[in-house]
């Protein structure tokens, strides 16, 4: 559904691939699938994982973390990542 591992689906994309997802696994525990039907769960669940994962990243990639004291002390990987992203101006 995506080209770029880093690009999400949208809300309508997700909403559609988890239907069918969930299409899928009721058929598979109703009748069993045919081998192209689980060859497209399998992918289909490939995705699924692939844009959770990106969400999640960008979510970390995303925070900022401040100490008790009010100091800032996002880790330097991310603060790496979100000069690329244009979130930080440091």
């Amino acid at each position: 559904m995506t080209e770029n591992n880093e690009q999400r689906l949208t809300e309508e994309q997700e909403k559609k691939l988890t239907d069918r997802i969930n299409e899928l696994y009721h058929k598979k525990e109703a009748q069993g699938l045919t081998k192209e039907e689980e060859e497209e769960r399998q992918k289909l669940h490939k995705e699924f994982v692939r844009n959770f994962r990106a969400g999640f990243k960008q979510d970390v990639e995303d925070l900022v973390i401040v100490d008790k004291n009010g100091k800032e002390v996002t880790s330097e990987k991310a603060k790496k990542a979100q000069r690329k992203k244009g979130l930080r101006k440091d």
